[in-house]
């Protein structure tokens, strides 16, 4: 079976990568290239837990054909910390202990990274409707959310 090569940027990296027509960038994401903090929750773009940026847009990388982002930026959960410096979002996640499992946090950083980059003032509504596509079955939403409201804050200060 004839395989696609694909350029991109992952994380403000050039990354080159070969990939079959049906592979879904998720696969790709974490069988070759090794950036394993997406999570693979429901396969069907339900859940979140794979979420991603492309080009600025927020998606289930599950729903997204790697052969598809040739030439587009990628950014993942890998690419949010600078280093041992945590992202004001991951450190808030802790503060608030808005995690348990940690299955569904990485898609949530994203989706609350991708908010903040498009809305830096976003009002509770907002941040809940915004994150209605993740999904969490181990917390309440609320520490969730207050991290998000309570990261925008810091920021914007």
């Amino acid at each position: 079976m004839a395989k696609y090569h694909i350029t991109t940027r992952i994380n403000g990296d050039d990354v080159e990568f070969l990939c079959a027509p049906e592979q879904t960038l998720l696969d790709v994401l974490r069988d070759d290239l090794r950036l394993t903090g997406s999570k693979e929750g429901c396969a069907s773009g339900d859940c979140g837990a794979c979420s991603v940026t492309i080009d600025g847009r927020l998606v289930c990388s599950c729903l997204v054909l790697a052969a598809e982002v040739g030439g587009q930026e990628i950014e993942t959960i890998e690419g949010m910390a600078d280093g041992d410096r945590l992202h004001p979002l991951q450190q808030k996640f802790l503060d608030f202990a808005a995690l348990q499992c940690g299955v569904c946090t990485p898609g949530f950083l994203v989706a609350a990274k991708a908010l903040l980059d498009h809305n830096p003032n976003p009002s509770e509504t907002e941040v809940r409707y915004w994150l209605a596509g993740n999904l969490c079955r181990c917390t309440g939403y609320d520490k969730i959310v207050r991290a998000v409201l309570d990261t925008a804050a810091e920021i914007r200060n």
